[in-house]
């Protein structure tokens, strides 16, 4: 019998708590798994204990706004696992939650894991102190992570993306334009603004007038737009309206890789979305405002140089990023014409992006799975 205490606080975190889930069950007859976790998760056979949308906010107001909540929710489960201990307690990303549990779990003689690691290679590096006090292990999703744990003396494994696993690693392209409806003799764009509203308001209108500039000068592009829920789609047709209401873009909710698939070229925010597009080999500028407030506090703190992750994994300037007063129409579309003019460039855009996918593609629930149960008792599970 193989007991897990779980936390995954978001719904990347429970898409990769049930990859890991379903492959320790390959490998342990009797497992149970309890904790917070979301649909996938609770698919699984884990017991949920709090609902997982208790724990998924954003900004600094609204966590101290359930600051209350998350300190009762935190509370409970620690008392929980305290008086019924887990062979491995796993904290899935959501480091501010997961840390604290984590450290008092650790002192309780407790075995932990943290999977995905804080992103202490961008800024906060002195978070590692909370993490070695914390961890008996950390599972890391990019190469680049193990040396900044070796170097503090953490134990750490590099396990691969799972998303490197899941897209394959041959587009199919006239396929996804076929069921998207999209010619196939057309240069397809697609705009990716962002998850979040705030991201939709700060850079849709510098996306769209971009592609309506260089549109005048190209006839031959469609442009079809990527979003997650309806309240987003109103929000870009309302900026739409307002500063590029003769454009015409195929707006989709909800078939992001689909679109990214069909794409030629893609313009994007920064953020997870730079990963998967570049897992799909599609050249791409990456595009982003922070507040100014925020966009100081990150310049003050930053360690590298670049925002997506592309770049990082390069470690070099791979795509362009066009951020903050760089992110305008003209310099946008500048960009997007410098693509579009230069096959060469593209090419050596997707070979690259080729050779970055190759090092993230390990079967990361695999590799997750394996390190867990070396951890735990490697022997008694084989």
């Amino acid at each position: 019998m193989l007991r897990i205490g779980l936390v995954a606080g978001e719904v990347s975190g429970d898409t990769l708590g049930a990859g890991l889930i379903n492959e320790l069950k390959k490998k342990v007859d009797a497992l149970t798994v309890e904790g917070i976790g979301g649909e996938k998760l609770a698919a699984t056979g884990m017991s949920v204990l709090f609902p997982m949308e208790r724990l998924s906010v954003m900004g600094v107001t609204e966590v101290l706004g359930r600051y209350s909540e998350l300190r009762s929710i935190r509370n409970k489960l620690l008392d929980n696992f305290i008086k019924n201990p887990p062979d491995v307690f796993i904290g899935i990303d959501a480091p501010d939650f997961n840390l604290w549990l984590e450290k008092k779990l650790h002192e309780a003689g407790i075995k932990t894991v943290h999977y995905v690691s804080p992103s202490v290679w961008a800024w906060r590096e002195y978070r590692v102190k909370k993490i070695k006090v914390a961890v008996d292990l950390i599972l890391n999703l990019f190469p680049f992570e193990t040396a900044i744990y070796n170097k503090h003396g953490i134990p750490n494994r590099f396990v691969g993306h799972p998303l490197a696993d899941k897209i394959p690693v041959q587009n199919n392209t006239r396929v996804a334009r076929a069921e998207l409806k999209l010619a196939d003799d057309k240069t397809i764009i697609a705009l990716l603004p962002g998850s979040r509203l705030n991201e939709i308001k700060r850079i849709a209108g510098p996306i769209l007038q971009a592609a309506e500039i260089t549109q005048s000068k190209n006839h031959n592009l469609i442009f079809i737009c990527g979003l997650v829920n309806e309240k987003s789609k109103i929000e870009f047709q309302r900026i739409k309206n307002e500063v590029a209401p003769d454009l015409d873009v195929n707006i989709s909710i909800g078939n992001t890789h689909r679109i990214m698939e069909a794409a030629d070229v893609i313009m994007l925010a920064s953020g997870t979305a730079t990963l998967e597009a570049m897992l799909y080999k599609k050249p791409m500028i990456v595009a982003y405002r922070l507040s100014f407030l925020t966009h100081l506090i990150v310049k003050l703190l930053a360690k590298i140089p670049y925002a997506s992750l592309p770049n990082i994994l390069a470690g070099k300037l791979l795509v362009p990023e066009c951020l903050q007063s760089r992110c305008t129409a003209e310099i946008l579309s500048c960009e997007l014409n410098a693509l579009l003019n230069s096959d060469e460039h593209m090419q050596n855009m997707k070979n690259q992006f080729t050779v970055l996918s190759t090092q993230l593609r390990r079967n990361a629930d695999l590799q997750a799975a394996n390190a867990i149960l070396e951890l735990v008792d490697g022997d008694k599970f084989d």
